[in-house]
C-alpha cells in the first residue's frame, strides 16, 4: 500500500505542477473583431482607439500582453482624471475579458488535454494515495504524529502551501487576466453545464467542489466507525456539488439568473443588492421563488432550526464555506487559537461584521426604494468595500489560504456574519448543548487540541458544565476524539442547559461552586 500512495503523491505533485504552469503557456494577439465582441457598445469607440497599437502584434507572454494593454488603458484613463472628465473615464475592467479572447495557445486548442494532464491527474493521485490511508487499522480518528508533520504543524511545507492558496485567491478575485489559459481549459465543461463560456469563477467553483469530494473520501477514511462524522462529511458533499455547483450552472442555461439556494444573508451579503432584486423579479415565478425562498430562510428558517438543532445544521452539515475547512482544512484544525485573547478578538471582529452587513444592507434597500434619491449610486462604493475586505480578501485570502497557519475556521470564527447570527441565536435560545460528564474526565486535552472553533472544551469538561458557546459549530470531533466518552452532542429542552454552578472534580474530591 506504501508504494501505491507514494505513486500517488507523485501523480498529486506532477499534476499540480501542471496546472501551475499553465497559465504562463503561449501567444497572444488582439485583433479589432476581437474588441468590438467583447466591450460594451458605449466603451467600443474609445477602446478600438485606446488598443489601436496592440493590433496584430503578437506577445509572446501573458505579462507583456497584460502589461501593455494597462499602459494604454492607464494613459487613456488617467487623461481624463486629470481633466476630471469623469464621466467620459471607462471604470469597466476589459483586461480579462480581452486577455482571454486574444489567447492564441495550445490550452485554447486542446482544452481537455490539458485539463486531463492536471487537474484529472492530481486528483487521481490523490485518490490514489487517501484510499489505503488506515487499511487493516481498528477503526477509531488517527491523528498520530500531527504536530511532528511540516504540512500540519506550520512547518515548510505548511507555510509553503499556504503561500501557494494565498497566491492563487489574490489572482483569483484581482487580476483573473494572468491565470487566462485556466479558465480556458475549463471551458468545455462550462459549456455543457451551463451553455456559456466559463469565468475564473465556474473555474474556482470547479477546483473549490473537487477538493471537498476529494477530501471528503479522506474524512471518511480517517473518521471510519465514527456515523456523526461519515454521515456529516456526505451532506456537505451534496449540498456543495448539487446546490453551489450543479443547480446554478443548470440555471443558467436555462436563462435564469445563477442562484445557489442554500446560501443565506448576510453570508450571501449581495442578496439585497439592486442587480440581484431585479434580476430575480424579472425571471417569472422561480425568480420570485428565489426571494421569497431567500427571506423565508433568514427570517424563519434560521431562527427554528438553530432553536431545534443549534448552528451546526448549517455550519457543519450545508455551508460551503463549513464544507471547504471541514475536508481540505481537516488536517489543520488543531492550528486554532485557544487563548483567551483570541477569543476576545473573535467576539468584536464576527459581530462587527454582522453590524457592518446590516447596515449596508438596511442603506442598500432604503437608497433602492426611494429610487437612488438617498444616496444616489453611493451604495455602490458601500458595496465594493464590503466585497474587497469581507467577501474577498477576509472570506477567501485569509478564509482559506491561512488554513495551514492559524486552522480551518478563521474566516468561520472571526468574519463570518451568518455564523454571528446563528451564533446569537444558539447561545440564547437552542436546544443545543454539548453536555459534559466530569467526573470521567482524564484532562487529556484531545477535546481541545482538536477544536476547530478554538474553544478550550476542557475547561468546561473539569468542571462538568455543559457547552453553550455562540461560536460551536457542533462539528462533534470534540466528542469523537474523547477517549472516555465525556462529551456528548444533545437537543434537549432548555430548562439547565446553562448549569451555572457546575460540579469541580479535583484534589479535593467533589465540590459544588455556589
Amino acid at each position: 500500500m506504501k508504494k501505491i500512495q507514494v505513486l500517488g503523491l507523485g501523480l498529486f505533485i506532477v499534476g499540480l505542477s501542471i496546472f501551475s504552469y499553465i497559465p504562463f503557456i503561449g501567444q497572444y494577439q488582439l485583433e479589432e473583431e476581437m474588441v468590438k465582441t467583447v466591450v460594451k457598445s458605449e466603451h467600443e469607440e474609445a477602446m478600438l482607439r485606446i488598443l489601436r497599437p496592440m493590433y496584430s502584434e503578437s506577445y509572446h507572454s501573458n505579462f507583456r500582453f497584460i502589461a501593455n494593454f494597462n499602459d494604454l488603458f492607464d494613459e487613456y484613463n488617467n487623461d481624463l482624471k486629470r481633466k476630471e472628465a469623469w464621466d467620459e473615464v471607462i471604470w469597466d475592467d476589459y483586461a480579462f475579458p480581452l486577455t482571454k479572447a486574444a489567447s492564441d495557445t495550445a490550452v485554447s486548442q486542446n482544452p481537455l488535454v490539458f485539463l486531463t494532464m492536471s487537474l484529472v491527474l492530481a486528483i487521481f493521485g490523490g485518490l490514489l494515495y487517501i484510499f489505503p490511508l488506515h487499511r487493516g487499522e481498528p477503526e477509531g480518528i488517527k491523528n498520530n504524529g500531527i504536530y511532528f508533520s511540516s504540512m500540519k504543524s506550520r512547518g515548510l511545507l505548511g507555510i509553503i502551501t499556504g503561500t501557494y492558496l494565498i497566491l492563487f485567491y489574490v489572482l483569483l478575485y484581482w487580476y483573473p487576466e494572468y491565470i487566462t489559459n485556466l479558465v480556458i481549459m475549463v471551458d468545455p465543461l462550462s459549456k455543457a453545464l451551463s451553455g456559456q463560456e466559463a469565468s475564473q469563477w465556474f473555474l474556482y467553483g470547479l477546483l473549490y467542489t473537487m477538493a471537498i469530494l476529494v477530501m471528503g473520501i479522506r474524512m471518511f477514511r480517517k473518521y471510519k466507525g465514527n456515523a456523526y462524522q461519515t454521515i456529516r462529511t456526505g451532506s456537505v458533499m451534496f449540498f456543495q456539488v448539487a446546490f453551489a455547483f450543479l443547480i446554478p450552472e443548470i440555471l443558467m442555461l436555462l436563462n435564469k439568473p445563477w442562484h445557489d439556494f442554500k446560501n443565506i444573508w448576510p453570508l450571501d451579503y449581495s442578496f439585497f443588492y439592486d442587480y440581484r432584486i431585479e434580476g430575480m423579479v424579472s425571471s417569472g415565478a422561480l425568480g420570485m421563488f428565489m426571494l421569497i425562498w431567500g427571506i423565508i430562510l433568514i427570517v424563519i428558517g434560521v431562527p427554528l432550526l438553530t432553536y431545534f438543532y443549534g448552528k451546526r445544521w448549517y455550519c457543519s452539515w450545508v455551508c460551503g464555506c463549513g464544507g471547504l475547512a471541514e475536508t481540505l482544512g481537516d488536517p489543520y484544525r488543531q492550528l486554532s487559537d485557544k487563548s483567551l485573547k483570541a477569543w476576545k478578538i473573535e467576539r468584536y471582529m464576527v459581530h462587527g461584521v454582522l453590524v457592518f452587513a446590516i447596515l449596508m444592507t438596511a442603506v442598500t434597500i432604503v437608497n433602492y426604494f426611494m429610487e437612488f434619491g438617498l444616496l444616489g449610486q453611493a451604495t455602490n462604493q458601500l458595496h465594493s468595500i464590503y466585497g474587497f475586505a469581507i467577501g474577498a480578501a477576509f472570506a477567501g485570502v485569509v478564509g482559506t489560504g491561512f488554513y495551514p497557519l492559524m486552522g480551518n475556521r478563521v474566516w468561520c470564527r472571526f468574519g463570518c456574519p451568518l455564523a454571528a447570527y446563528l451564533g446569537i441565536i444558539q447561545r440564547f435560545k437552542s436546544r443545543f448543548r454539548i453536555t459534559t460528564n466530569g467526573g470521567q474526565c482524564i484532562s487529556c486535552g484531545n477535546c481541545s487540541t482538536y477544536c476547530e472553533m478554538g474553544i478550550d472544551v476542557r475547561w468546561y469538561a473539569q468542571r462538568g458544565q455543559n457547552i453553550v458557546r455562540a461560536s460551536c459549530v457542533g462539528c462533534g470531533v470534540c466528542s469523537a476524539v474523547c477517549p472516555r466518552g465525556v462529551l456528548k452532542l444533545e437537543n434537549a429542552d432548555q430548562a439547565g442547559r446553562v448549569n451555572d454552578m457546575p460540579i469541580i472534580i479535583g484534589s479535593k474530591s467533589v465540590q459544588v461552586k455556589s
